[in-house]
């Protein structure tokens, strides 16, 4: 089975979609001149502009939205198989992917907004719907909508259990498929809708302990400062493979580097327009430039300040693709969240591992508990959820994949998730150049009301925008407001 899974995988992330991520980055920040770098400024104000309604969240609670989902196991786990796999040079590529995705994520939150439809009482959007509404090729979105719930919930959970059951069996000596059964459980109560009340502790803690754990690397990279630079052209140095201790791994590099990039900050893959286009705002550009910018929060810092504990520590090994190790100054220690945990360990050996283990616990399974939010609505899409049979075999196929994957290894749980991940970049990135014209002339229309000092209002119709059928219905509902 091992076989087959890297099998499927090495097809999936062949260069030509690296090729096609990295392209896709490069053409939209030149088309939208560099909105990742000309409106950080309004990033930062619309983030905490706009009030939520009946039928959306606010601006800052999409934000979180996506945040959550975001920052979970790739922040921790995946900094570390990415410099086990690629050396400190993948850091950099981490960081390519993520400063040209920031443009790829305005591109897809727009598009989630402006083809958002009203389902159940709430604003639900996302690949699925942008692609029959925006392109009008229905079994393109069907495909796209399968895909992601196969994914959201068959390939990606197992990443995250079983980076929680590693990090709980390291810091605790608790056997993998106790903690397994222990996740999947608590996962079941909150997804058949037992018990609100874990929600809602989940709500609370998870930001209280991302602040920790952001405190912690800072803390440990502020107890290092002076060799940041150093740091730093270590990174750049490998990732053109003109270091010499990591001399061969360039290719290697450049991969793993764009591949966890994209599995932490999920830039162009197809998940966060689900919580974009839950925002209420009078624009989709506002939203788009927001998501935009949670990209830079989850791979700039977070992904940037581990990578900085880990190599600032030396706690990590370097694959050689040759077979062996290029580095390995651990030992029998397995690539994933070990690393991070003996990294933290060097600066507080009774807190490190199971400060992490716990931090990665609450980051990934909110994690999984996005994964079945996104499964759920394209279950929606397909109008699929009012058979009830439907509902409950995703429901017994995510615990089913979040128990597996926390006893499986880590490599197979991670070719899984990658395959997962892949699978929706090729489907997404394809149809977000295919579609990209309403997004520009959003963002277009969004400048030029700004500049004339307005806060900018959408009207698609008047844009050449067709089937925005919300945003037809909310000018048509204003218009007859004012009218009265």
């Amino acid at each position: 089975m091992e076989h087959i899974i890297s099998f499927i995988n090495d097809i999936v992330w062949s260069n030509a979609l690296i090729i096609l991520c990295l392209g896709a980055g490069i053409y939209f920040s030149i088309v939208t001149r560099f909105v990742q770098v000309r409106y950080i400024r309004e990033m930062l104000r619309l983030l905490f502009h706009g009030e939520s309604s009946q039928k959306g969240v606010s601006s800052f609670q999409a934000f979180s939205i996506a945040i959550a989902g975001r920052v979970g196991t790739g922040n921790i786990a995946g900094v570390a198989t990415a410099i086990a796999m690629g050396g400190p040079g993948a850091v950099f590529w981490m960081w390519v992917i993520a400063f040209l995705g920031s443009a790829s994520a305005y591109i897809e939150a727009t598009l989630g907004q402006i083809y958002k439809q009203v389902k159940d009482g709430e604003y639900r959007g996302g690949p699925a719907y942008y692609i029959e509404k925006g392109l009008g090729v229905r079994w393109y979105a069907v495909v796209f909508a399968i895909a992601t719930i196969i994914s959201m919930a068959l390939f990606l959970p197992g990443v995250q259990s079983n980076s929680i059951a590693s990090g709980i069996n390291t810091a605790f000596g608790v056997p993998m498929a106790v903690t397994g059964a222990a996740v999947t459980a608590l996962l079941a109560l909150i997804i058949f809708g037992g018990v609100k009340r874990i929600g809602k502790v989940a709500e609370v803690a998870v930001p209280f302990m991302a602040g920790a754990y952001i405190l912690m690397t800072v803390v440990i990279i502020a107890m290092n400062v002076t060799e940041v630079p150093a740091m730093i052209s270590l990174i750049v140095r490998s990732a053109f493979d003109v270091e010499p201790a990591f001399a061969g791994v360039f290719g290697m590099a450049i991969s793993w580097g764009v591949k966890r990039g994209i599995y932490s900050n999920e830039a162009g893959q197809g998940t966060a327009p689900h919580a974009a286009a839950a925002a209420e705002v009078s624009h989709p550009a506002k939203q788009g430039l927001v998501q935009a910018f949670s990209v830079y929060v989850d791979t700039l810092f977070v992904c940037t300040a581990t990578a900085f504990m880990i190599l600032f520590t030396g706690q990590y090994n370097v694959v050689n693709p040759e077979g062996g190790f290029i580095v390995e100054n651990l030992p029998g220690v397995a690539f994933g969240p070990e690393f991070t945990q003996q990294a933290v360990n060097t600066y507080f050996p009774s807190l490190g591992s199971g400060f992490v283990a716990i931090s990665l616990l609450l980051f990934a399974f909110t994690t999984i508990m996005a994964y079945y939010y996104i499964a759920e609505t394209n279950l929606s899409y397909l109008n699929a959820k009012g058979n009830k049979w439907m509902l409950w075999a995703l429901r017994a196929l995510i615990l089913a994949a979040t128990f597996y994957g926390s006893v499986k290894t880590a490599e197979s749980a991670w070719m899984l998730g990658d395959i997962g991940v892949g699978i929706m970049a090729w489907l997404n990135v394809v149809a977000i150049l295919l579609l990209r014209k309403p997004a520009l002339r959003a963002l277009k229309d969004y400048q030029a009301q700004r500049k004339a000092g307005l806060d900018p209002v959408f009207h698609p119709k008047q844009l050449g925008i067709q089937n925005a059928d919300q945003w037809d219905k909310t000018a048509e509902e204003n218009k007859e407001l004012q009218a009265v």
